[in-house]
């Protein structure tokens, strides 16, 4: 019997797809806007939609290495032959989520998936959760992240407090590692993965979660790893680092990641050419959610050798000759991070930093004065540029960290080419959010010459 609950569908989702498709043939990267249309058009669609999912709804949260985490899960899952529905370009917002699930179904409101893995900006997980009941929720980090839109970090806390406790049924994979994430599995059905030894990593870094979610003493730690995260330990209410289900140890990142990955007393080995050791805990978030999901995580170094990283992940192209690497980093403990990459890296290197104020990156950068641009001093530097509509702020932050000779100049393709031109054996191109698209765009046309 067709209702007009169903006609309202097929409505929504006739535009929507039709949208999809004039927003890529207009070569719009992303596909958001197309579905707040469709929910506009019909509020049931996507609920309609997700509850023909057949297995699990997995759902990715967190600051930093969602996009990654979740298009690792999507990999993974496909790899193994399933049907799977996934937002794997990163529109996290309910828009962008009743985008995937529309993109992935009939026009006359039939969905095929065996499993959906969708990455959700952490502020609108109570917006989707109306919609959308996830199976299994995982929460990668949580760090300071565009100020003026989160505040500081307790409000995401409170934001993703309210809609976990509308999903008390839910599975959490949670970021043992990381204080924040790991203090939401109290009296919660959860999972825990970490890095369980220490790295002897050094940044000098600000440690958003250095106080105890429960008590508000700050934590001792045993090792940490970067940021906030590592072996902590509460003196005052005896909080601690929870046992990890999933862990990484013997790890050597001289020549790409090497590590084992433990669970239930079995090893995996992993030898990958990823760069950062941040991966490790992406990779290892993703193999926790497989086996939560009751998957086989055998023999899956093939699949993550495979896998191609999303725009500005450590994106490696070829420009003249010259390796050119793109990497997004967008609040403090991402840049680090980045920072720390690059600086790993003994080959004579080209730098050129782009820093936007746009709304998707938010209006306050007084954020890079507690990145590490300091590590990057003694690092075989051949050139530093400062780019972006924030060229000057990062400028004055690159003078304080004690750099000389400061390039500060426009985001645009010349700008590109003479970096990539310079003395290094590699160039290095570091741009928050709203730089991304458009760098990307230039470094593809400099690669093919055009």
């Amino acid at each position: 019997m067709i209702t007009l609950r169903k006609i309202r569908n097929i409505i929504a989702i006739i535009t929507c797809k039709l949208l999809i498709i004039a927003g890529r043939l207009a070569g719009k990267k992303g596909s958001s806007a197309p579905g707040g249309i469709a929910l506009k058009i019909s509020p049931f669609v996507l609920k309609d939609l997700a509850k023909q999912v057949k297995k699990d709804i997995i759902v990715v949260c967190g600051t930093n290495g969602k996009t990654t985490t979740n298009n690792l899960i999507y990999t993974l899952l496909k790899s193994k032959g399933y049907n799977v529905v996934g937002n794997i370009i990163g529109a996290n917002m309910l828009p962008g989520i009743a985008c995937s699930f529309i993109d992935h179904a009939s026009v006359f409101g039939k969905l095929n998936a065996d499993y959906a893995a969708i990455e959700c900006d952490e502020a609108s997980l109570r917006r989707i959760v109306p919609y959308v009941t996830p199976d299994k929720i995982i929460i990668t980090n949580l760090f300071r992240d565009q100020l003026d839109r989160f505040g500081e970090v307790d409000i995401t806390i409170s934001l993703l407090n309210e809609a976990l406790n509308k999903l008390p049924q839910t599975k959490l994979i949670l970021n043992g590692d990381d204080p924040l994430s790991a203090h939401f599995g109290k009296n919660k059905n959860c999972t825990y993965f970490g890095i369980d030894e220490s790295c002897n990593l050094s940044m000098r870094e600000t440690k958003e979660g250095r106080n105890c979610a429960f008590c508000g003493e700050e934590l001792s730690y045993n090792f940490t790893h970067y940021s906030q995260l590592g072996d902590y330990f509460c003196k005052k209410c005896g909080f601690k680092r929870p046992k990890l289900n999933f862990s990484a140890k013997d790890i050597d990142m001289q020549d790409g990641l090497k590590f084992n990955v433990y669970n239930e007393n079995k090893k995996y080995p992993f030898n990958l050419n990823y760069r950062g050791f941040y991966n490790i805990y992406n990779i290892l978030a993703s193999i926790a959610t497989l086996k939560e999901c009751g998957e086989d995580i055998q023999n899956l170094e093939d699949v993550f050798k495979a896998y191609k990283p999303q725009i500005a992940r450590m994106e490696p192209f070829t420009i003249n000759g010259k390796t050119a690497v793109l990497n997004l980093a967008k609040n403090p403990a991402g840049f680090n991070q980045a920072i720390a990459t690059v600086a790993s890296d003994a080959r004579k290197k080209d730098i050129l930093i782009a820093l936007n104020d746009g709304a998707g990156d938010g209006i306050d950068v007084s954020w890079i004065w507690d990145v590490d641009f300091e590590k990057l001093l003694n690092s075989n530097v051949e050139s530093i540029t400062a780019s972006g509509i924030r060229k000057d702020d990062l400028a004055l932050r690159l003078k304080y960290a004690g750099f000389k000779n400061i390039n500060v100049k426009e985001n645009n393709k010349q700008t590109l080419s003479d970096v990539i031109s310079g003395g290094g054996d590699v160039a290095y191109i570091l741009v928050n959010y709203t730089a991304m698209f458009g760098t990307q765009t230039n470094l593809k046309a400099l690669e093919e010459n055009k």
